[in-house]
């Protein structure tokens, strides 16, 4: 049977705090489900729950489920998806989410009940979903988790350290969408799969988007040496974060990776090019874009990939390729090429060695050919 707290003591930093021995909190997170977004947590640094306060994003909770939605299973730090079910309790962050295919949230202003938006661990409140969705899964905070000192641990304790820099950059290859849902991660994944069975050591990154586990497994199935998102460098989701954070994320997850003695890096940034941290990541004042060497565009349809096409050229930045579920249809790939100039090519030829490599490392080549 699962512990409840049933009172409340003031701590030496006067927050509220479940009273609860350490031996008794230890054992009650140890029962809990633990979700992906908190994968980095050491949970033996936790001395107490805070029950008031203002979260942030990225702070951790303690949380019980309340009425199932949308979300039925939690994505554990295994990976594995476990089902929930009422009265379950939870390690995860709060963050905002940003998607248009499903939620609109928000990191709430206190400890009240709040909602589960995202299958990778993220508390937050829902504010608008779309109509194929269901109501959000619903929790209660128990509190939050703190550390020693009585404050609240946050996944940014729990960053990975700046690398340094060695040797010359990489070839940097970056994947974008129109839309969610567009077909980013299955390009990426089938360009990774691609080059390293040519023999290229690829490394990957998701940049911004949403905790979640299942991006990172699929580029890892598929060859990637590292794989590597901004919940490494203590991020529960982007959405909402500053443009300088978001900047400095995708520039220290880059270099996080080319410092692993991979030839090539491969970059999903998430969502669509109007969202607003993709769109500060590959516009000005952004110097990210500058470190791009391809950019492969995934369109969800061909008035997408128009523009799409358009919107990149507008940045002058090196489109080499449009893919993405668009190229299900061979008559809305032939309206996009007559529409874009440019030769659409079929999500699955990027697993062929060969092809992979005609479209990638030729377009780096010319980019590095023509800085030089």
């Amino acid at each position: 049977m699962k512990m409840q707290a049933h009172s409340s003591v003031v701590n030496e930093t006067g927050l509220l705090v479940a009273e609860l021995d350490r031996q008794a909190l230890a054992e009650r997170l140890q029962a809990a489900k633990t979700a992906f977004a908190t994968r980095r947590v050491d949970l033996r640094e936790v001395r107490e729950l805070i029950r008031e306060g203002a979260p942030r994003t990225g702070d951790l909770i303690l949380a019980t489920i309340n009425e199932i939605g949308h979300h039925s299973r939690l994505e554990l730090t295994s990976g594995r998806r476990a089902q929930l079910y009422p009265g379950d309790e939870v390690i995860v962050a709060y963050g905002a989410r940003y998607a248009p295919d499903q939620f609109e949230a928000v990191v709430p202003n206190d400890l009240s009940a709040c909602d589960l938006a995202a299958a990778g661990g993220i508390a937050a409140r829902v504010v608008a979903r779309h109509a194929h969705a269901k109501k959000a899964t619903t929790l209660t905070p128990v509190g939050m988790l703190a550390g020693e000192d009585g404050a609240p641990l946050n996944l940014s304790r729990y960053a990975l350290p700046a690398p340094a820099i060695v040797g010359p950059a990489r070839n940097v290859i970056c994947v974008v969408g129109t839309a969610m849902n567009a077909g980013k991660t299955t390009l990426a994944a089938s360009l990774i799969h691609g080059l390293s069975k040519g023999g290229v050591r690829v490394g990957a990154c998701k940049v911004t988007g949403t905790g979640a586990g299942c991006d990172m497994w699929a580029v890892k199935d598929a060859g990637a040496v590292v794989a590597l998102d901004f919940t490494d460098m203590g991020y529960a989701t982007t959405a909402g974060l500053p443009p300088a954070t978001v900047d400095k994320i995708a520039h220290s997850l880059v270099t996080q990776v080319e410092a692993q003695d991979v030839d090539m890096v491969v970059v999903e940034i998430a969502d669509g090019l109007l969202q607003r941290e993709t769109a500060t990541l590959l516009s000005p004042p952004s110097t990210f874009s500058a470190r791009l060497d391809s950019v492969m565009l995934a369109a969800a349809d061909a008035m997408g990939a128009v523009a799409g096409a358009e919107w990149l050229r507008k940045r002058n930045l090196p489109l080499s390729v449009i893919s993405g579920v668009v190229t299900s249809s061979p008559l809305a790939m032939r309206e996009a090429e007559a529409a874009t100039g440019l030769s659409l090519a079929p999500t699955k030829m990027f697993t062929d060695p060969d092809h992979a490599a005609r479209l990638c490392l030729a377009r780096a080549r010319t980019t590095a050919s023509a800085a030089a």
